[in-house]
């Protein structure tokens, strides 16, 4: 499914990310793996910030990846889908398997092997990371090779 939605993502001039508590952080390092090897700019918000003038820069088919893995902020989480979706984004959710999310709030769902929601985060970032991995080539670009990043970091 990552591949698939990656093709999706490859016209995009800017995505979303969104999520709340462990999501959260979740979603920052999807976004930056994304932007780092695909070059297409990426920015994850806080899912209960969307209402502080985030939501204003929804656009039509714009890709908002919601990172819903944490089932006790699943509810809030949907709502924040839905409002994206309402205003004509285009929704990709990173899920457990067993989420009961309503399907038309979301036009693509990753699903991902229930477990501790503690531990949930070390799942999620697979599919983040394939998503970045895929879009990337799907682009074209060299993803050994990523333009203006260090292999390394020496400290002086």
């Amino acid at each position: 499914m990552c591949q698939y939605v990656s093709t999706k993502l490859i016209t995009a001039d800017s995505l979303l990310y969104i999520g709340r508590g462990l999501d959260y952080a979740l979603s920052m390092e999807g976004s930056l793996k994304l932007k780092e090897i695909s070059y297409i700019h990426s920015e994850s918000y806080a899912a209960g910030e969307l209402k502080h003038g985030t939501i204003s820069l929804i656009t039509e088919g714009m890709p908002v990846i919601a990172v819903a893995t944490q089932n006790t902020l699943l509810e809030k989480t949907v709502s924040n889908i839905k409002e994206v979706k309402a205003r004509g984004a285009m929704t990709i959710v990173i899920c457990d398997e067993e989420a009961d999310i309503d399907a038309d709030a979301v036009d693509y769902m990753i699903r991902i092997p229930k477990i501790n929601e503690t531990l949930m985060p070390m799942v999620a970032t697979v599919p983040m990371q394939l998503l970045a991995y895929y879009t990337s080539v799907n682009k074209g670009n060299d993803v050994d090779k990523p333009r203006n990043l260090a292999k390394s970091v020496t400290v002086e």
